[in-house]
């Protein structure tokens, strides 16, 4: 089973990335599953003008995204809440694919530097997620005070708690993937 999480910001100073590394991190130590970390600050794509299906020649690193969705098990998304919603750089990616998230399995994993974990980006992301036909996983990660909770390297300040709950929720995507593919786990 291969996983790809998206780190969506590319803002300097992100801390949304802590939680993307904090997932790879225990996905490799704690399941069978191979986790890749897909960081849109790396790929900087340009501002969405054309769908990968009608550009007459994308770049590589576009390419190598559209293969990396279109081929993983699942993908999870950790985003960070700015203003009530999610960054541009998450909406480019979403975008510029359409055939890579048909019935792709997605989690949604929030972060937020407040106390309420990113909960008001979610109705927004979600609701683009299922426009374009991605299948959502019902679980969701609500990362609060990220910059408290997380070193800079994913390491979870409060182990014991934090993957006490990231395992509710890796274990949800884990279990999707498994009824999807007719396997038990």
């Amino acid at each position: 089973m291969t996983i790809a999480i998206i780190s969506a910001s590319v803002r300097k100073e992100r801390k949304s990335h802590r939680m993307a590394l904090f997932f790879r991190n225990f996905i490799a130590e704690h399941t069978s599953a191979t986790a890749e970390l897909l960081d849109l600050n790396e790929y900087r794509f340009p501002i969405f003008e054309e769908r990968l299906s009608g550009m007459k020649k994308p770049s590589p690193e576009l390419l190598e995204f559209a293969e990396k969705i279109e081929t993983a098990d699942a993908v999870i998304i950790v985003t960070p809440e700015y203003n009530g919603g999610y960054p541009a750089s998450l909406k480019n990616a979403i975008d510029v694919l359409y055939k890579e998230w048909k019935r792709k399995p997605v989690a949604v994993a929030s972060a937020s530097a407040g106390p309420f974990g990113g909960t008001q980006v979610i109705t927004s992301l979600v609701f683009t997620l299922w426009k374009i036909g991605a299948c959502l996983i019902p679980a969701m990660y609500l990362g609060t005070k990220v910059q408290d909770n997380y070193t800079e390297t994913g390491i979870a300040i409060n182990k014991d708690e934090t993957e006490k709950r990231a395992r509710i929720f890796i274990d949800e995507v884990l279990q999707y993937i498994s009824h999807r593919q007719g396997v038990a786990v």
